[in-house]
């Protein structure tokens, strides 16, 4: 029976999910791996000096977005400082290569065992790329003269702990995922975001208080404005209307079924994928300029000017993030709609979008409606991109909380509260939802 209560709805949701003994040993199961997580996170490496390490993260936008996802793992130089990014660099790459490549294609299609040997050669590739990140980091830090002179064992035994560690948080992901609350890869990351929000928004506080307190108010309004967007556009889609038609046949009889559904098209399909792949591109030719460029005080060369262009306050580097966000989210929502498959399934299952004939019309149906909805969210994704930086230029506050760690952030939050309304609905609870 459904409880009558006058508690507000968050409220006796909360109570609800404590009081249900399998959910309750779930959260607390989920909140035991984010401890060892956060533990993992202050186990230093050797051979870094950590005021250097901190000093050059507050003036490189690419290391302060990695050290926010990581939760401070990376400016502590932790045995955790790559993450779980490894992984996920893993993941896009075969989502890339799965529709390009047969072999990988016809294993996609094998159903859940050909999900399970797709997954194991993402564990597979993400070890050389996590070996490959971790030099690149420890390469650039020397140049910068944040690290000492690290003899080969020792760079061999770096490389290794960074590896392992990376492999552990991905077992503890895959962990909450199986006997936890939400997506483990994804609640690590969100960990990673929320613990180090705090220390950013304190850092800004105590800046503005003194000199700027209205436009820390102005920036806290265009923040919550932001995430109510998120919010929005990651809830929107298009219903795309279905109808199936089968023929059954009972007591020497044929009988014809019909029922109707709907495709939910999201505006939103390729998530915070973009905004990764243009941060990562954007932020190639500052580093590749940081080994050219002549030091501070002497006259500028070619390589200066490019590490100033593509410095996140510049207004060319906002431009071309802004188109590359949109290319970026286009390209992939067209890779996922493609391996998603969606005009053969239907004619698999007898169904078909009323008013369109199957077959190459339904394929030109449905590929009109997903360009058509994803410009919308690709324009989104490039204004959530922009909108930080817009923020810091018309408030004067210097806090620029990453888009991409908001979009994950209220991402996570909505798919983990999806999933604690699903199991309460179970159970003839009310949920967090109307």
């Amino acid at each position: 029976m459904e409880r009558k209560t006058t508690r507000p709805r968050l409220v006796q949701a909360m109570i609800d999910i404590w009081a249900l003994p399998d959910l309750r040993r779930k959260i607390l199961f989920t909140i035991g791996i984010l401890v060892v997580f956060r533990f993992m996170t202050h186990v230093p490496l050797p051979g870094v000096d950590i005021a250097k390490l901190q000093e050059y993260f507050g003036t490189s936008p690419l290391f302060g977005m990695l050290d926010l996802f990581t939760g401070g793992a990376m400016e502590n130089f932790s045995v955790a400082a790559l993450g779980v990014y490894p992984y996920i660099t893993a993941s896009i790459i075969m989502q890339l290569l799965v529709p390009v490549i047969p072999r990988l294609q016809a294993i996609s299609q094998e159903g859940e065992l050909g999900q399970q040997k797709i997954n194991r050669i993402t564990h597979i590739a993400t070890i050389p790329l996590a070996a490959l990140q971790g030099y690149a980091i420890i390469a650039l830090l020397r140049s910068q003269g944040v690290t000492q002179e690290i003899v080969p064992l020792t760079m061999v035994s770096i490389l290794i702990t960074m590896i392992a560690s990376t492999m552990f948080l991905v077992w503890l992901g895959e962990l909450i995922t199986e006997r936890g609350v939400g997506n483990g890869i994804s609640i690590i990351i969100f960990a990673g975001i929320v613990t180090d929000i705090p220390r950013i928004v304190g850092t800004g506080i105590i800046a503005a208080v003194g000199g700027n307190p209205g436009g820390l108010i102005a920036y806290v309004i265009l923040s919550l404005a932001m995430i109510v967007l998120i919010v929005i556009f990651v809830e929107a889609h298009r219903r795309i209307p279905v109808q199936y038609a089968r023929s059954t046949f009972r007591s020497g009889r044929m009988y014809r079924q019909s029922g109707s559904t709907y495709i939910p098209l999201r505006v939103n399909t390729a998530g915070m994928i973009p905004l990764i792949f243009a941060i990562a591109l954007m932020q190639l030719p500052g580093t590749i300029a940081t080994y050219f460029m002549n030091p501070t005080g002497q006259d500028p060369n070619f390589w200066n000017t490019i590490y100033n262009m593509f410095q996140s306050g510049a207004v060319p580097y906002q431009l071309l993030y802004f188109a590359l966000v949109v290319g970026f989210t286009l390209f992939y929502t067209m890779v996922i709609f493609e391996q998603m498959n969606l005009p053969q399934t239907l004619q698999r299952q007898g169904g078909f979008i009323p008013g369109v004939r199957p077959g190459k019309a339904t394929v030109d149906y449905l590929n009109r409606i997903i360009r058509r909805i994803t410009f919308g969210g690709a324009f989104f994704l490039a204004i959530v991109a922009i909108l930080p930086f817009i923020a810091q230029k018309t408030t004067g506050v210097n806090l620029v909380i990453q888009s991409t760690a908001m979009l994950i952030a209220v991402g996570v939050a909505l798919d983990t509260m999806k999933q604690l309304e699903a199991q309460l609905t179970m159970r003839r609870y009310e949920g967090f939802l109307k």
